[in-house]
């Protein structure tokens, strides 16, 4: 969620930073903060709201200057936004910036206060500021080793002290970290976009690893004081991937990007017309005997996983229970041996699904993981592993991260009925072919879509409430339509199940309240039919996605966008292209900042 930078090298430190924390505006915050050697003294700069606010103050009050330094983006959990609250957060001898939650800081808090320590902010990031300072004794190395092993809950801290105006100290626990290696320079970083400008090579922290840099040097201890080693990695794309590309916001970019990460991702996993994840750690011999199979995941790769449920139970007869990750932690799930569960993740560290993986394997099943993010949390832990290649998402609400998680739903679910024996070789490779098929009409839909989604989108911009309904796989993709709606338009939207319409929701209807049915499975097209007449005659304004092919009347509905026909099992993927380009456009009208939108972060990396 916040964002962690740090540089030590020759150049500005000020202005590397706020560029860095430029490249991690996505993942939410409400202020920001620099803390930099100017003359061997730490300068602090910071203020609440944008990083422009930040720049504002240091071009007012002249800005730090030096070689050595750290950065935060704050998302406010203890303490109000605020300058006071933001970070960098110091003690006498030391100053720290901190991304995650201290579960533990009142009762460290309290101890402080009765040795005198003073504070000035209503932070947990403090707490962890004075802790290091009370038990500094000279070696930063010893003094943070103490530390952490008093923390409770999840960090990562970029930590710089007064005596050693030539480096900078991390460390991570939970949440994510690297470093960065450049040439006389390095970095620590939150996420890789933040170095792509100076360095594709980085370090992934592993939990309780130190890390120590210079401008020369890089060295990783273990909480034993024991030098790591480690590979270094390399991010597999640059600079450009991370930027819009002429593109007026990241958003409208990374829909047009669907169709090449649709490829990115499916083609390499091909051979001979069939499904092979061998290299995912995925054969028919290890898959074919799972009795059930859970898939857990937070928002849009929960709703992913829905559509998943949907084909794998239909293709492979396999029963499969779809859980948030927030609820299967607590729930007490009847997970054992013999079942699989499937971890939907875009960056591989949110906090709750990363729980849910550790709990699942703590419970003999096996796990399988979907991210986007090499080398995190969640890939290193599960048993298989199955990346899902869409390259950089910068804007907060996804949509080439879903569809390339959908299409990874698919090809397993073929993978999986053809182990089982539930379909033929040509029953598959003829899916196969078909899924091969959906990057090209995702073209054609973005170029025939667009004006009317546009002007659909006129049609929403003044609406206080509205509905999305469809029937099995359309209902799952109709949970995704509303959350992109409402998380970038500020409208509110709920999705419903049609059938489930006269069991109390349609009493919601009112004059010219925006109903949008997705209409895409031939099997239900007229029960759908109806419930879209009930609503119509109630006097909402209907707006239906669907197949080109249908014949619909005109009478039902006020507004249409055709998709093309293919294979019912499929269209989730083509129909979800107009719901994403009718929330973008409706933000857009509505004036909103679209790629960052209020209270939400890319990445949750906190309960």
């Amino acid at each position: 969620m916040c964002g962690i930078v740090g540089y030590a090298g020759s150049r500005d430190c000020s202005d590397v930073l706020v560029d860095a924390l430029s490249k991690l505006e996505y993942r939410g915050y409400d202020s920001a903060g620099i803390a930099v050697f100017e003359n061997g003294e730490i300068k602090v700069s910071k203020a609440q709201g944008k990083l422009e606010m930040l720049r504002k103050k240091m071009e007012a009050e002249g800005k730090p200057h030096g070689c050595v330094g750290i950065g935060h983006t704050r998302w406010a959990t203890h303490g109000e936004p605020s300058d006071v609250n933001s970070h960098p957060h110091s003690g006498a001898d030391v100053t720290i910036v901190h991304n995650g939650i201290i579960e533990n800081y009142r009762e460290l808090k309290d101890f402080l206060d009765s040795k005198g320590v003073e504070f000035v902010s209503e932070t947990d990031t403090e707490v962890v500021a004075q802790l290091l300072n009370y038990y500094y004794d000279g070696s930063p190395l010893d003094t943070i080793i103490k530390t952490i092993r008093e923390l409770e809950g999840s960090f990562a801290l970029g930590i710089i002290f007064a005596a050693f105006p030539d480096r900078i100290y991390a460390v991570r626990h939970e949440s994510p970290l690297i470093v960065g290696v450049g040439d006389g320079e390095n970095y620590i970083a939150s996420d890789v976009p933040a170095i792509l400008k100076y360095t594709r090579d980085y370090y992934l922290l592993d939990h309780d690893e130190i890390a120590v840099l210079t401008k020369d040097e890089v060295r990783i201890y273990d909480e034993h004081k024991e030098l790591v080693s480690k590979e270094l990695m390399t991010a597999d794309w640059d600079e450009s991937a991370a930027e819009k590309g002429g593109y007026e916001h990241f958003m409208i970019k990374e829909i047009h990007e669907q169709p090449n990460a649709i490829n990115m991702t499916v083609k390499p996993r091909i051979r001979d017309g069939l499904p092979n994840l061998e290299e995912c750690g995925i054969t028919h011999e290890n898959i074919k005997d799972f009795k059930n199979i859970f898939v857990v995941a937070c928002g849009t790769a929960m709703h992913a996983g829905l559509v998943g449920k949907y084909v794998i139970e239909k293709l492979a007869r396999v029963p499969v229970t779809v859980d948030i990750a927030s609820e299967f932690r607590y729930r007490s799930p009847i997970v054992g041996e013999g079942d699989l569960v499937i971890i939907i993740s875009q960056s591989g560290e949110t906090a709750d699904s990363l729980a849910a993986l550790r709990l699942a394997k703590s419970l003999g099943a096996k796990t399988l993981a979907i991210v986007n993010a090499k080398g995190s949390s969640i890939a290193r832990e599960a048993d298989m592993l199955i990346y899902t290649h869409a390259g950089p998402e910068i804007a907060v609400a996804s949509t080439k991260a879903y569809i390339v998680q959908l299409s990874v739903m698919y090809l397993f679910a073929f993978e999986l009925a053809l182990a089982k024996g539930r379909i033929t070789e040509e029953k598959c490779r003829k899916l196969t072919a078909s899924l091969l098929g959906v990057p090209d009409i995702i073209e054609k839909i973005l170029k025939s879509s667009l004006e009317k989604s546009q002007y659909i989108s006129t049609k929403l911009i003044s609406a206080d409430s509205l509905l999305y309904i469809g029937r099995g796989l359309d209902y799952a993709l109709s949970m995704e339509g509303s959350l992109k709606l409402k998380e970038i338009s500020y409208i509110h939207s709920e999705s419903y199940a049609a059938g489930e319409l006269k069991h109390g929701t349609i009493s919601l209807i009112t004059d010219e309240m925006p109903v949008i049915a997705v209409v895409t499975q031939s099997d239900l097209l007229e029960k759908t039919v109806s419930n879209i007449v009930e609503v119509k005659s109630r006097g909402a304004m209907v707006i239906i996605i669907s197949r080109e092919d249908f014949t619909i009347d005109e009478k039902a509905y006020d507004f249409r966008i055709d998709i093309p026909a293919m294979d019912d099992m499929l269209m989730p993927m083509l129909a979800a292209v107009p719901m994403q380009l009718v929330a973008y456009y409706t933000s857009v009208l509505r004036g909103n900042d679209v790629d960052k939108p209020r209270n939400l972060a890319k990445s949750v990396t906190v309960e």
